[in-house]
């Protein structure tokens, strides 16, 4: 009987619209809730920002399958993009995302604006299954609450995949992870920003001569900090701040040479280390972040007796899951990362970087509850070393698995990079350009937007070393701290 309910995917980003895909390919039937709009909300929200990967490594198979293939409904005219060329997250949203959302095949299924508040389970003649109860719990249905703009509405399936992501749930910036003081009260003020702002496009008027911290060591903080400087140079009055939680260690700010296969990743920290070698931002050590007091300007209360007035407050702290959602379900959680237990040893950040993660599918991603899953980012719960290959990878076993495929479901293949610490360079070979800012050629000021270390377009296999096949998006981290560029998740 529950053959005749749908999988319901929680996201229309890139992993859950994959997700669907696969579904779909295996000729299951699939309904995709979106907070949202639109497929790619989250992505939207950071769309200025640049992957670290070309359109080669960012296209799942089984969506480029569906987009390519004429139907009788469909032409099969979708132009996939160039393949060396490095999108931003709004290029993924137009190009990629909102093609795949529209395709006939997947557009009937997926409803907007329905933010999904609880995942339980019932039986199908309606009797409760909550989470105490046992008997008969594997042949529930799962029932999904959703809040809509016309009320709240319940959805019923046979599976879920939730594929939510984190950007909507960023790490707070007071001590021991959870909120300073008056944090609350500052972000609703105004005074601290998104993650990821836009210093050089919709956000220069806000940021221009002002006072501002960037909080954070990753990827995130890297790309705004270098957008100050750009920033900066323009308006000399800027000041930046760039506040660790720790002492500055030079090798991991900037990264881990020339370990790192995505080249673009690779030189992010040539550019920032630029940057503060020229004095445009000053470094601030051992930031523990009590209490902020909301006023004209912002007061940030340390630890050590310190405070810092400024104008705007970057939350570059990394993001973690919401599991609020998933109460009533029996999951089995790492206690450290907050992912599936079988997954967490293999992502913890103090072990492992993106490349030595080992392939994994449905049964490492597998919980107590049957046929429920967590995928993408949000399945590393606050570990930050995330490639979107990996959910790709993911979501195709699974949908092996739901539609009885044990073999496919169980054979996992996926090539990652090894990355040393799975960030920047400490000296790259050029100032080549960083995540986020315009792309340039080595040695020149205008933008080339395929340009790569002296090399027209970043070939797969010449531009700074080889780049595997099957990798994505990243995200990364410098400090341990999670950073997100990328779903975090419809972020």
């Amino acid at each position: 009987m529950n053959q005749n309910y749908p999988v319901i995917v929680i996201g229309a980003g890139p992993i859950g619209l994959a997700a669907a895909a696969h579904l779909n390919e295996r000729h299951q039937d699939v309904r995709i809730l979106e907070a949202g709009t639109s497929a790619g909300a989250a992505m939207t929200a950071w769309g200025h920002i640049k992957l670290f990967s070309t359109w080669k490594y960012n296209i799942d198979a089984a969506s480029r399958r569906l987009l390519e293939t004429p139907t009788d409904t469909y032409a099969g005219d979708w132009e996939a993009p160039r393949e060396t060329r490095l999108p931003s997250g709004a290029d993924m949203v137009s190009e990629y995302l909102e093609p795949l959302a529209a395709h006939p095949a997947l557009a009937p299924n997926i409803s907007y604006g329905h933010r999904v508040t609880h995942v339980t389970r019932i039986q199908a003649d309606g009797k409760s299954v909550d989470k105490t109860r046992t008997n008969g719990r594997e042949d529930a249905l799962f029932l999904v609450r959703t809040q809509t703009a016309t009320g709240t509405e319940d959805l019923l399936g046979r599976a879920v995949i939730d594929a939510s992501g984190t950007w909507n749930t960023s790490n707070p910036v007071g001590r021991s992870g959870i909120e300073a003081i008056g944090e609350t009260q500052a972000r609703s003020a105004g005074f601290i920003t998104s993650p990821l702002p836009d210093p050089l496009g919709t956000d220069k008027e806000a940021f221009a001569g002002k006072t501002i911290l960037v909080l954070g060591a990753g990827h995130s903080a890297a790309n705004t900090l270098i957008s100050l400087g750009r920033l900066r140079q323009q308006h000399p009055d800027t000041t930046i701040l760039w506040g660790l939680r720790g002492v500055a260690n030079p090798v991991k700010l900037y990264g881990g040479g020339a370990a790192d296969e995505l080249p673009a990743r690779g030189q992010l920290g040539t550019s920032l280390r630029r940057f503060v070698e020229n004095g445009d931002i000053t470094i601030l050590e051992n930031l523990s972040v009590t209490s902020l007091e909301s006023d004209e300007r912002l007061t940030v209360n340390l630890s050590d007796g310190r405070n810092l007035v400024i104008d705007l407050l970057v939350p570059a702290t990394g993001f973690r899951p919401d599991l609020a959602m998933l109460s009533e379900l029996r999951l089995d959680l790492d206690a450290i990362v907050e992912a599936p237990s079988a997954l967490g040893p293999l992502i913890d950040p103090e072990f492992h970087s993106c490349g030595t993660v080992t392939a994994h599918g449905e049964r490492v991603l597998a919980h107590p509850e049957t046929d429920f899953y967590i995928v993408g980012m949000k399945s590393y719960g606050r570990a930050p070393t995330f490639l979107m290959a990996t959910g790709y990878e993911q979501v195709r076993s699974i949908a092996a698995s739901l539609a009885g495929d044990r073999a496919a479901a169980d054979l996992v293949e996926l090539e990652l990079p090894e990355t040393g610490v799975c960030s920047t360079d400490l000296g790259g070979s050029c100032d080549a350009p960083a995540v986020g800012e315009p792309a340039a050629a080595c040695g020149t000021t205008e933008p080339a937007a395929d340009s790569c270390c002296s090399t027209p377009e970043p070939a797969a296999d010449a531009c700074c070393g080889p780049q595997p096949v099957t990798i994505g998006f990243v995200t990364g981290t410098l400090h341990g701290h999670a950073e997100l560029l990328g779903e975090p998740a419809s972020r």
